[in-house]
């Protein structure tokens, strides 16, 4: 029996999954190289709920919720940032499927929701990032046309 992916924009009552899921995410992500500094100076802050919430009621934002069977297992966040020409870009913040689903379609699903959704907010391209080495990441994005349009260097200090 086949199983069905999909993608949904999210709604309140998904509030607690989504909180589950984002701190998998970036637990999942500190564990990988730069994702510490990551999760000190990019990851979603806390309180979680909080931040979701409010991304929930902003129209440039958009959070989706991606479903095997109807069972969410993943999610997707995004938001669109006007820049100082007046032009449009979206950035993807957060996609994260669970791992004993990976491979199935529900990050695809989530993934074209989240760019037929930029394209419809009038963004002219996407960013998002993939940690270094995480090559999963690196070729799940180029995939869907996202290539490296810049590389951000750390050197940690004592």
């Amino acid at each position: 029996m086949a199983v069905e992916e999909g993608a949904r924009p999210a709604i309140e009552a998904d509030l607690p999954r989504l909180v589950e899921l984002a701190a998998s995410a970036i637990a999942e992500l500190r564990q990988g190289r730069g994702g510490v500094v990551w999760a000190q100076h990019g990851a979603r802050e806390e309180p979680l709920e909080a931040g979701l919430a409010d991304e929930l009621a902003q129209p440039d934002h958009h959070l989706v919720v991606g479903t095997l069977d109807g069972t969410i297992m993943g999610y997707a966040a995004a938001h669109v940032v006007a820049l100082p020409d007046g032009a449009r870009l979206g950035v993807i913040t957060d996609l994260y499927t669970e791992p004993g689903v990976r491979e199935l379609g529900v990050g695809e699903a989530m993934m074209h929701d989240v760019i037929g959704w930029c394209t419809e907010a009038g963004c002219f391209g996407v960013d998002s990032l993939a940690l270094p080495g995480d090559r999963h990441t690196k070729n799940f994005f180029e995939s869907f046309g996202l290539v490296a349009r810049a590389i951000i260097v750390h050197r940690s200090l004592p």
